[in-house]
């Protein structure tokens, strides 16, 4: 029995997030589940536009290309509360839009991010603020999509990928950010000049990021054997921190053995900005009042975790 290669970057994706279904939810809410199964099997063949989270999915796919056996380099895997039935519309309208994607959960009414260990997923990404928020104190590694797909980035003339993380329980855990909300800026200033040397704990989205730099070492081998290829993997991380403070953020990731391409230390300044020129396919923040500012720049996605959320919540 085949099961994911370890190697294998695998994604676990809820239909709301990879297309845009504002007008079935509208049914459901306005008219209830009967209604909603009758409109989605009357639409069965009208394809759905694409979700906040498109762009990057069909990148991140493109991308197996690089995979050199049966094992593809990336795997996305639906997740879906519908039931088999009426999420087959899903299915026909990412069959529609080309996608190679094969797989797909369905458990009416539930969610099923409990099966993210039984996929070896790094990533499960839903519009459903609940479903994350379980599957994050769970100890998975998810996130909401938030927004529209007006902040799509799909230029068809660019075939890069870019990924881009705030650093904080994000890439690495909270407890940098336990010492600013709990003694302040100069302490925090103080406490990692002291630790500059001392890797952080990884946060929620550290195997993703490791995961996506087994995909880059795909793309190093294939540029030694092919001196016309050109990247197209690209990450960067996006941080309020600043000197002295960067120090620590750089250590940590030499520790992990983990790299990025770019790197933003901004000391509070606005981060839309800076993407609205970077133009990720997608972000990845812990803090609500980063992503109110990036959610129609950039495809952004929250990440419930740490004490700034217990804060906000």
């Amino acid at each position: 029995m085949v099961n994911p290669s370890e190697n294998t970057l695998v994604i676990g994706i809820a239909s709301s997030a990879l297309f845009d279904l504002q007008d079935s939810h509208a049914v459901f809410t306005e008219r209830g589940e009967d209604a909603y199964r009758d409109y989605q099997a009357e639409n069965y063949d009208t394809r759905l536009a694409p979700g906040v989270a498109f762009s990057f999915i069909k990148r991140i796919l493109s991308l197996n290309d690089l995979a050199e056996s049966h094992q593809p380099a990336v795997e996305v895997v639906v997740l879906s509360r519908n039931d088999p039935e009426t999420g087959a519309r899903v299915m026909r309208s990412i069959e529609s839009h080309g996608l190679p994607i094969t797989r797909a959960v369905s458990m009416q009414g539930r969610s099923p991010y409990a099966f993210m260990p039984a996929f070896g997923m790094k990533l499960f990404l839903s519009a459903n603020e609940e479903d994350v928020g379980r599957a994050t104190e769970s100890g998975h590694s998810a996130g909401r999509i938030l927004g529209s797909s007006d902040a799509l980035t799909d230029d068809p003339d660019d075939e890069d990928l870019r990924i881009a993380f705030d650093f904080d329980a994000v890439l690495a855990d909270d407890a940098a950010e336990r010492v600013y909300q709990e003694e302040g800026l100069e302490a925090y200033k103080a406490h990692e000049a002291d630790n500059a040397q001392t890797a952080l704990d990884p946060g929620p989205m550290r195997d993703l990021l490791a995961a996506i730099n087994r995909i880059q070492d795909l793309e190093d081998a294939r540029m030694e054997e092919d001196p016309h290829y050109r990247s197209r993997l690209f990450v960067s991380i996006v941080t309020a921190r600043n000197a002295p403070a960067h120090a620590r953020a750089i250590f940590t990731l030499k520790e992990w053995g983990l790299r990025v391409n770019d790197a933003f230390f901004l000391g509070g300044w606005e981060k839309s900005r800076v993407l609205a020129i970077l133009r990720p396919h997608i972000f990845f923040d812990d803090q609500m009042n980063h992503l109110m500012g990036t959610q129609d720049v950039v495809p952004s996605v929250h990440v419930p975790f740490g004490v700034r959320n217990v804060v906000d919540n």
